[in-house]
């Protein structure tokens, strides 16, 4: 009697079926691969989140968000804004406001925690930055 010899067919990590050479299923063939996200806001979804946020809240121009950390209970997201444009621009006061956001991207509160002249080692009202 002859001894049969098992072949295993090498198959990438996580495929369910045995296929058989050359054949794929029609559902591969069919759909377009899906970009996997991950779950819940991106970085740059909370940063913009909190942009806006704070671009609502205050007279000034937003210039740009200058950071974004996850928290035990959602997001920071700081935010310069231009608060007083002067002549020449390296007059301008700027001030860095703080949101905190919960895990959605919703606005829990926010502060400004620093004003200071454009371009300047010191914030405007005499403290160091």
């Amino acid at each position: 009697m002859p001894v049969r010899r098992s072949v295993r067919e090498e198959r990438p990590a996580g495929s369910q079926a045995p296929r058989r050479s050359g054949e794929e299923s029609e559902e591969r063939r069919t759909e377009p691969r899906q970009k996997r996200r991950p779950r819940g806001l991106s970085v740059a979804d909370v940063g913009e989140a909190g942009l806006d946020n704070i671009a609502d809240l205050v007279a000034g121009e937003p210039e740009g968000i200058t950071m974004v950390k996850p928290i035990e209970r959602g997001w920071v997201v700081n935010v310069e804004v231009l608060e007083d444009h002067r002549i020449p621009s390296s007059g301008d006061i700027l001030a860095l406001y703080e949101a905190e956001l919960d895990p959605e991207g919703n606005l829990l509160s926010y502060r400004r925690i620093q004003r200071y002249r454009r371009g300047s080692g010191t914030n405007a009202e005499g403290g160091s930055r």
